[in-house]
């Protein structure tokens, strides 16, 4: 039946365990049972398994032991095992409580939980049993009758339970023996019994060994001496008057505080009846704080008295009489709580630094906020200033989050100082606060701005290749890499050709170099786009134009378009003889592919036949007659103009300007000799050729066309041979006459009448249609009886020369050609 009783006993409480373990795991509660003085590094408990997280989960849950402050940590998450952190001596945690547990908070973040741990210390035999005293002194009669009993000093043993003193033993003699004793709280102390009546006359003293051992494995033991002196007869012991004495002491009472006063007495006389007080049993940090007089059995303070410390003592009291004997009584100190202790901010987890991307409502901090008084002045109150983008939110016990509550900027404000404050609710209340820096890291948002919103460059033409043009720079607010600028060109093309061959930009500086020499001539101003690139992830960047305008410089000399440059061909103009003062004769037509005042042209004659005869317009390049053509005057007259401009230095071009004054073909002598000297005899050649081809052309044709002239009237103009009209204003390629430029300041036509049998190509004369030209009428009139003059042929020697007789043959031949032209026209104007 025993045994069956036992076996349901056994099962009734295994179901309870089951059930109390499941109870507590709802709650959230894990409880673990270790044995004190275990290494460092020891395996509690796997935690993860318990919690139903994997290792992995555990650690990206940031799990971590949270110990009250001053506390101390004997636990540690290690991977996914709850390990010892620190030696743990049961002794010096829990005393002689029979029960000894800490408890721990385990916190996890993502999402912020709590979980309460119990560890529960089990006691090892590491203490052996010892006494208050290494001599335990009595003073027996020797009247003592035989069974008496005194009691001993009862032996320490810091450990519980088993490993807690068990048994006494004395060494055998032949007058006492020993009886073990319990007290009412559980505690086991030793009497000497007589055994045999002593004899003072025959030992005054009897010498003993007291030995206490525990019952733990390997069993421990201490001992102590016990002098026996023999006396007369002590029948009384002291009496306490309270067997349990209780006292409440406030934290950090002052050294000398009275704490409690034990009293008791003995109702012997004379010595035996003298009592004096001391500790018997009391632990090593009590004898640190409390000291008893051993006359008045006054408990004092002599140490600092800490509530967060230790909240309650218990002490063991003896009362001696003079004749050795005792009594013992305990005493009960508590220890109430003043609010002495201010809050204590504790941060657990920070993100910093904080992107400033990060949307409001972020939670980047967790803070968690501990007391150790107790009661009310534990409770406490958090708050943040009110001028930061932050706030903090109560979550588990005491743990607050810290969000963000705006949009932030780094570019504005790159950090922020967050004071904590946390108050109790202690009277007179406390409060601590706590400085936070948080910083917030810059995020690529801010594209590069120009300082300006667009540039212009002014460059010289023929400048220097690799010459700075101008320069751009941007800012980017942005830190670091993400506000670093780097500069870059467009790619686009000038003209055809593309922008890398005129410009460079250096990346970093945002300096623009040209690459080649300019010519305003070729185009004058362009466009190019400077891009401005951060070195952000995406990058960001912008856009500025930049123009680039091309400055003249006086690099082109004058170009003359009429007459013709030297060594292209020889142009001669016909004067009129009867040609008056001021009479426009011809014009000098230049051109300066420069612009503004590089343009601007002066003409001035250096050298003439006569230099009285003819002057220039000094910027229309007029040539005019200074008086009136006379018979004294030469034939031929060569003229040297120069053309310069106005730029610094000035350039300058000549050309010659041949005139031939007469009014017919019949009195221009030989031409050649105004030309150039040079090797023409081939020419003399081709012009014998042409003179029989064009002769038998002539003959043939002569009589009619002197018939149809006498039936037929003509303008005068067309009784000249030979005339030809050519344009009345040649401009190049690329040349345009700009108002105001100075170089084509008046537009003129003119009837320029050359003959086209020469390879020089010799002009008769030159009539201008301006308002100021002299009218033709005036000096080219002819009556009817000058066309026999005109063909008069007799007066001509073909047999002078053959240059001479090849001039006259084309003129002849073109003026019947053009003779018949005019007849067929005649009612056109002329060309």
């Amino acid at each position: 039946m025993k045994g069956i009783e036992g076996i349901i006993h056994f099962h009734t409480a295994l179901w309870i365990a089951c059930i109390a373990a499941f109870l507590r795991i709802c709650n959230g509660d894990l409880s673990y049972s270790v044995q004190e003085e275990m290494k460092k590094g020891s395996v509690v408990g796997n935690i993860a398994k318990d919690l139903g997280l994997s290792i992995k989960g555990l650690s990206d849950r940031k799990a971590r032991i949270e110990i009250e402050r001053n506390g101390r940590r004997f636990l540690a998450v290690q991977g996914g095992e709850l390990v010892i952190a620190e030696r743990i001596d049961r002794e010096e945690l829990c005393g002689s409580k029979s029960s000894c547990s800490l408890n721990y908070e385990l916190v996890l973040e993502n999402p912020l939980e709590s979980h309460r741990i119990t560890l529960q210390i089990e006691d090892i035999n590491d203490n052996a049993p010892r006494f208050p005293k290494n001599e335990i002194k009595l003073e027996i009669g020797e009247s003592a009758d035989k069974g008496a009993r005194y009691p001993l000093d009862e032996a320490h043993d810091s450990d519980v339970g088993r490993n807690g003193i068990q048994t006494y033993s004395l060494e055998k003699n032949e007058h006492f023996t020993l009886s073990v004793q319990s007290n009412p709280d559980g505690g086991k102390y030793g009497e000497l019994v007589l055994d045999k009546e002593l004899d003072r006359e025959q030992q005054q003293e009897v010498t003993l060994l007291l030995t206490a051992s525990d019952g733990g494995s390997p069993q421990r033991s201490g001992t102590t001496v016990i002098h026996v002196i023999v006396l007369d007869a002590n029948d009384n012991r002291p009496v306490f008057s309270e067997a349990v004495y209780k006292a409440s002491l406030p934290e950090n009472s002052p050294s000398g505080t009275v704490v409690v006063r034990v009293s008791a007495t003995d109702v012997d006389e004379g010595a035996n009846g003298e009592v004096t007080y001391d500790f018997s049993r009391i632990s090593d940090k009590a004898a640190k704080l409390f000291t008893i007089d051993n006359i008045s059995g006054e408990i004092t303070v002599i140490g600092q008295i800490d509530y967060e410390d230790k909240y309650e003592y218990e002490l063991r009291v003896q009362a001696k009489d003079g004749a050795g004997l005792t009594s013992n009584a305990k005493v009960n100190i508590e220890i109430t709580d003043v609010n002495d202790n201010a809050p204590e901010i504790y941060v657990k987890s920070l993100s910093v630094p904080i992107p400033e991307n990060t949307r409001p409502g972020t939670e980047v901090g967790i803070i968690n906020v501990q007391d150790k008084d107790n009661e009310g002045n534990r409770q406490l109150r958090c708050s943040i200033q009110q001028n930061v983008p932050f706030k903090l939110n109560p979550s588990i016990k005491n743990y607050y989050t810290l969000i963000t509550t705006a949009e932030l900027d780094r570019e504005l404000i790159g950090d922020y100082n967050v004071t904590i404050t946390a108050t109790d609710e202690g009277s007179p209340p406390l409060s601590s606060s706590k400085t936070i820096h948080l910083f917030v890291s810059d995020v690529n948002d801010n594209p590069p701005v120009f300082e300006e919103q667009s540039y212009s460059a002014y460059v010289s033409e023929n400048n220097k290749p690799g010459s700075s043009v101008c320069s751009v720079t941007a800012r980017d607010p942005d830190w670091r890499q993400n506000g670093t600028v780097f500069y870059s060109l467009l790619p686009s093309e000038v003209n055809g050709v593309p922008l890398s061959s005129y410009l460079s930009i250096n990346g970093d500086t945002g300096v623009i170099h040209a690459v080649r020499a300019f010519d305003y001539e070729q185009f004058r101003s362009f466009k190019v786009q400077v891009v401005a690139r951060d070195n952000g992830s995406p990058p960001l960047s912008s856009n500025v134009t930049v123009s680039v305008f091309i400055t003249d410089e006086n690099d082109n000399s004058p170009q003359i378009l009429y007459p013709t440059p030297e060594g292209n061909s020889f142009m001669t103009e016909m004067v009129p003889k009867a040609a008056l003062s001021g009479s426009l004769l011809s014009k000098v037509i230049a051109v300066d592919a420069d612009s503004g005042q590089n343009a601007w042209l002066s003409y001035q004659i250096v050298k003439s036949t006569d230099p009285g005869l003819f002057t220039i317009g000094v910027h229309s390049g007029e040539i005019r007659a200074q008086r009136d053509i006379s018979e004294s005057d030469s034939m031929k007259q060569n003229l040297v103009i120069s053309v310069k401009d106005n730029g610094q230095p000035s350039l300058s071009t000549t050309c010659a300007v041949y005139l031939l004054i007469s009014d017919n073909l019949a009195e221009v002598p030989e031409l050649k000799d105004m030309s150039y000297e040079e090797n023409n005899s081939k020419l003399t050649s081709y012009l014998i050729i042409a003179l029989v081809s064009v002769s038998t052309f002539f003959l043939t044709f002569i009589i009619l066309i002197i018939a149809v002239r006498l039936c037929h009237r003509r303008k005068p103009r067309l009784l000249f041979d030979g005339a030809v009209a050519i344009p009345s204003a040649y401009l190049p390629p690329n040349y345009a006459d700009v108002d105001g430029t100075g170089t084509l300041r008046s537009t003129y036509n003119y009837d320029a009448y050359m003959t086209t049998g020469s390879r020089t190509s010799d002009f008769k004369f030159v009539t201008s249609y301006n308002d100021n030209t002299l009218p033709s009428g005036a000096t080219l009139k002819r009556s009817p009886g000058d066309n026999s003059e005109c063909l008069n042929f007799t007066s001509l020697d073909f047999t002078e020369n053959a240059s001479q007789c090849s001039t006259l043959v084309n003129n002849l031949h073109i003026f019947c050609i053009f003779y018949l032209a005019g007849l067929c026209f005649k009612d056109m104007p002329a060309i």
